[in-house]
């Protein structure tokens, strides 16, 4: 797999001008073919441009009157992992070279350079002094050292980047320096409680970036007490932490908060911290909704918190025999399998009967096979060969209602009921199935 390349660059809003062009290398050559450049602005990007990459050289254009700015590079799928950005002024040119393994450097391009030079500088200093703290030698010449170097990395860019778009972020990242005096307590306290001094979340040349999204990110998820904390202390510490970013999003546009707690939401979902995930949604994002139009995230949303495990299985109903049906008037089982799969997929053809051959006599377990589809009669007759499953005809496939409500994106998907139908496992495969059942 490539390497994924998460770099904080910066937009301008600086007005339309000419036309700017972007060239380099890939390597190695062979696994890359094309590049798309979008255009980032305050919590959203646009497409502007796009090459192929040929033996593993490229020559992007943008098109004339492209602003400068910062521009995300992607080159594979998916795209919102696969990239870099790059900062583009009227000034210069652009060439640089990508490796999978080492990332992006520039061959030239005084802004990318700075910023990158700047960042690494900063990152290794601040590391050392992470190192000094938990080294406990109480050596303070080395303390000493170390924040003197601090101090003067952040002076010498400051002076550096003027002029610069990158000016922006090496004033926003301006680090808490302690003293030399300072306990590892404090100085965790202190740097939390001066986080947001050079943050601006206002500029719109910082909100044009991941840069911002980082930091936020970066102050909620990780400024915690200096402690042993469980898992509830953890998630309610960041529920702390979100009170105090809500202060700091004052007369911050709802556009760009509601982005920003949706990146949190994203954020808390992928960490399990579903208690963090629900203040987020049902304080922040609902509302900011209202404000901003963004039904679709909501409803997106909406259709997770409805699928976590331990939630009541959204309600299944069909027909048969003329009589009505519905999942919730199952019983008689300890478990209920839901498996949403199609007549036209190869695979679930080739994995359905095995798992049918295994569970068909199972005792106390229930299968619906809902099957997505586009017409009726395939589905008749592979449903058929399942005899003991129940089985329900979804047509419209991707467009039906239980395939939204069950935001399926692939076929066969499962889904694991308790007696009581609540959710409790999503198996990937049907072996994870069986292997889950066994384990009951």
């Amino acid at each position: 797999m490539k390497q994924i390349i998460f770099l904080f660059f910066l937009a301008s809003s600086l007005p339309l001008s000419g036309q700017y062009t972007i060239s380099g290398t890939f390597s190695p050559p062979e696994d890359y073919t094309w590049i798309i450049a979008n255009y980032l602005e305050p919590g959203q990007q646009n497409y502007v441009a796009h090459t192929n990459i040929i033996h593993g050289k490229f020559t992007l254009k943008l098109p004339e009157g492209s602003a400068p700015g910062v521009y995300r590079l992607v080159y594979a799928l998916p795209q919102e992992e696969y990239y870099f950005d790059v900062i583009v002024n009227e000034e210069e040119e652009i060439q640089l070279g990508f490796h999978e393994q080492e990332g992006v450097h520039f061959l030239n391009s005084t802004e990318n350079r700075v910023f990158n030079a700047y960042f690494e500088a900063i990152y290794q200093l601040e590391n050392r002094l992470v190192q000094w703290y938990s080294s406990q030698q109480g050596n303070t010449t080395d303390l000493e050292k170390i924040l003197q170097e601090l101090q003067s990395v952040q002076v010498d860019y400051e002076k550096e980047s003027q002029g610069l778009l990158t000016q922006h972020f090496v004033k926003a990242n301006s680090p808490y320096i302690p003293t030399p005096s300072e306990s590892v307590f404090d100085y965790i306290n202190n740097k939390k409680s001066a986080y947001f001094k050079a943050l601006d979340l206002k500029n719109p040349v910082l909100q044009a970036s991941g840069f911002l999204t980082h930091k936020v990110t970066n102050y909620v998820f990780t400024a915690l007490p200096p402690k042993e904390l469980d898992a509830l202390e953890t998630q309610k510490a960041i529920q702390g932490n979100l009170l105090e970013l809500n202060t700091q999003m004052a007369g911050v546009s709802p556009k760009y908060q509601f982005q920003t707690y949706y990146t949190l939401w994203k954020q808390a979902i992928s960490l399990d911290y579903d208690l963090v995930a629900g203040t987020l949604y049902e304080t922040y994002l609902k509302p900011l909704s209202k404000i901003t139009g963004n039904t679709g995230k909501i409803e997106e949303i909406h259709a997770f918190n409805q699928l976590q495990l331990g939630a009541l299985a959204p309600e299944i109903r069909w027909d048969e025999d003329n009589l009505p049906k519905k999942l919730s008037d199952f019983h008689g089982a300890d478990h209920y399998v839901l498996v949403f799969w199609s007549s036209t997929c190869s695979h679930c053809l080739q994995e359905l009967p095995q798992l049918h051959e295994k569970l068909k006599d199972r005792q106390n377990l229930k299968v619906l096979a809902v099957g997505l589809e586009d017409e009726e009669n395939l589905w008749q007759s592979e449903s058929a060969k399942m005899g003991g499953f129940e089985h329900v005809l979804a047509l419209g496939k991707w467009e039906n209602e239980y395939a939204k409500t069950y935001n399926i994106q692939r076929t066969p998907s499962y889904f694991i009921l308790d007696r009581d139908k609540h959710i409790v496992a999503k198996p990937e495969n049907g072996g994870e199935v069986l292997k889950f059942l066994e384990g009951t």
